[in-house]
């Protein structure tokens, strides 16, 4: 059931979104190489409690962490660990969820660029980016649908020579973690095509592989990585659809 938000529900998930896009433009300048993926978590975790967040993925389903940390062929849900570390020409994307009192969540995603990389993966990381912004713009138009979103960032990705992942999707968002609608990032004729309407609160998050679409789940149950073990991208926004408009709800 898709359950819509009021004016005062985006506002505070706007506010919890403000948590994540300050962290994330300190986080730009903190991270290094010689870093673990288990330091960048506790200092994310430390930083929204002490501005008044909780981060909300942690005990989700039983998840350990109060981030998603994914280095390189992980495309999703890598737990952070002491032993992972961060080395030069890596990319780390890192998922962050933020609510208050159970309440309001935001969601958001960045992909981070650690020293030099091949300019094909500075290819897919700036790719990807667009295509949240694809994404996006697509929502943003007049009696736009849910299949616009898809539809974007599929096409920009594709023109690129990359992988959209299928398995897994951006989502509704604000009442809890994961909320109706699915929100796929290509066009499936399996899925609801919704007017998007106002009080409709989403997370877009293209997921795009350097090379095949097809993903591989870990023994872990968690970390997603590439079928092949090339890299991948993921950005993020949580948006609500307003009467005036569309708007970001992870921005400052």
């Amino acid at each position: 059931m898709i359950e819509l938000k009021s004016r005062s529900d985006m506002d505070a998930i706007h506010e919890n979104g403000r948590i994540i896009c300050s962290l994330f433009d300190i986080l730009e300048n903190w991270l290094e190489e010689g870093m673990s993926t288990w330091d960048i978590n506790s200092f994310c975790e430390d930083y929204i409690i002490r501005h008044g967040g909780n981060p909300s993925c942690k005990g989700f389903e039983g998840y350990p962490a109060g981030t998603c940390i994914s280095v390189n062929e992980q495309v999703i849900h890598g737990i952070p660990s002491k032993s992972k570390i961060i080395r030069h020409g890596d990319i780390v994307s890192i998922d962050i969820v933020v609510d208050r009192k159970g309440n309001h969540f935001a969601d958001s995603t960045r992909t981070f660029v650690i020293g030099t990389i091949p300019p094909r993966t500075a290819e897919l990381v700036e790719t990807t980016r667009r295509c949240l912004d694809a994404g996006i713009e697509a929502a943003s138009q007049k009696g736009a649908r849910l299949r616009d979103i898809g539809k974007a960032v599929f096409d920009l990705a594709n023109a690129h020579g990359f992988g959209v992942v299928r398995d897994y999707c951006g989502h509704g968002v604000g009442f809890s973690l994961h909320e109706d609608p699915s929100v796929p990032n290509y066009v499936s004729h399996y899925t609801q095509n919704i007017l998007l309407r106002p009080g409709l609160v989403l997370a877009i998050e293209p997921m795009i592989n350097m090379g095949t679409h097809r993903i591989n789940v870990m023994r872990d149950g968690w970390t997603v990585v590439t079928a092949d073990r090339k890299p991948a991208a993921h950005f993020e926004h949580t948006i609500g659809v307003t009467e005036n408009g569309v708007e970001i709800l992870t921005v400052l």
